[in-house]
């Protein structure tokens, strides 16, 4: 386990706002979940003023290649608990031949299956957990499709917290075995993640689990912004359009949120890539939602896909996707698991990356993005494999 070097300025979450209506709550030392206001999620807020100028893309050089090189932006206090297994800085790939194989100009591939546990729920956990050892918590819990139980039962681990875990009974059976080797307690539940939910849930409710469900508490978000702080350290600007497989949408929120930090900080000015939501057709509530023109996202009803990353029928965070989407100017897609499946094969014989069928759902969706004129070939496009198909051998 390791941790990065001394950061310009120490970490810390300045206060804790509610998504919703923006009400402020300063005492963020406490273990918090959702807003007290609107029962909607906390996101987490930093003095960034005192850090422009200072805290620049080249004040990072020789920083270790992890998320953590940007402390001074994510909520960890104290470095003794920034738990450290190698996440982040994961490698952008340019890839000419998938570009073509697509129609476009100049695809990048964000190939976060590079993370540890083979996804991007690495970054997020990483933080949560990192986060609720320094609140004092003994254990953490959630519900899981799959690859946020492993994230979360690594980096307990690596705390030494318990992991309590539930996942729908049909999840790949890779990831089981990996989270029963990295000492989760297991609760398979007949159904899908909103009912390994309640099962949590009363755990919770039980035992005072710390609860790092999906935007029910602040910091699982911190982790994963930092996909957009890599990408504009690592392209030297913004590109013109992200595309991202999305179920709870923590990712796209993330990124969303950091754009606006970035630009506080001086990385960027006021330019932003639109953001580009891609689901399953058995399961697409934000693109139901966004198609209608909705604020929030109905519950899909019987919803099922072979991307378990995306069956996730209910997002508590529905609104913040769905502003990030609107407010980048960008949309909401939906391709079949045929289409998944098959971009998979697609980009693993142009590029030499096996994505999870998430991300081969990025690259499905380009076709239907063309044909309704929702992207143009000329663009600068990245589409983020939020996981390794080694996952669902």
């Amino acid at each position: 386990m390791r941790v990065a070097s001394t950061p310009i300025a120490p970490g810390g979450v300045a206060y804790l706002e509610c998504g919703m209506c923006g009400a402020a709550y300063g005492d963020a030392e406490q273990p918090w979940r959702t807003s007290p206001c609107c029962g909607k999620p906390l996101l987490a807020r930093y003095e960034l003023g005192p850090l422009r100028g200072r805290f620049t893309p080249a004040a990072l050089s020789g920083r270790e290649p992890t998320l953590w090189r940007y402390a001074e932006v994510l909520p960890v206090r104290d470095p003794a608990h920034r738990i450290c297994l190698g996440e982040g800085m994961t490698p952008l790939l340019e890839t000419h031949r998938l570009a073509h194989e697509l129609g476009l100009e100049r695809v990048w591939l964000k190939d976060e299956g590079q993370n540890p546990t083979g996804s991007f729920k690495a970054r997020g956990l990483a933080v949560a957990v990192a986060r609720a050892k320094e609140l004092g918590m003994a254990a953490v819990a959630l519900p899981s499709a799959g690859n946020a139980g492993s994230a979360a039962a690594a980096y307990a681990a690596a705390a030494g917290l318990e992991a309590h875990v539930a996942v729908p009974a049909d999840t790949p059976r890779p990831i089981l075995a990996e989270m029963r080797a990295l000492g989760a307690e297991l609760q398979l539940v007949d159904g899908l993640i909103t009912d390994a939910g309640t099962a949590i849930a009363a755990g919770v409710e039980a035992h005072g689990w710390f609860d790092v469900s999906t935007l029910k508490e602040p910091y699982r978000l911190e982790g994963k912004k930092t996909m957009a702080y890599e990408l504009v350290e690592q392209l030297g600007r913004v590109p013109d359009v992200l595309v991202y497989p999305t179920g709870g949408g923590t990712g796209l929120v993330g990124m969303w949120k950091a754009f606006d930090e970035l630009e506080e900080l001086g990385w960027i000015g006021g330019e932003r890539p639109r953001m580009i939501a891609v689901q399953g057709t058995g399961c697409a509530p934000i693109v139901r939602a966004w198609e209608r023109g909705d604020e929030s996202a109905e519950p899909w009803p019987d919803a099922h896909t072979c991307a378990a990353g995306l069956r996730v029928p209910s997002a508590i965070g529905d609104f913040l996707v769905l502003d990030a989407i609107r407010g980048s100017g960008g949309a909401a897609v939906a391709v079949t698991d045929r289409e998944m499946l098959d971009a998979v094969a697609t980009i693993g014989r142009t590029s030499g990356v096996f994505a999870a069928p998430e991300g081969g759902a990025t690259a499905a969706a380009v076709a239907h993005l063309l044909e309704r004129e929702l992207l143009r070939a000329d663009e600068e496009v990245v589409l983020f494999i939020t996981g390794s198909g080694l996952k669902y051998t």
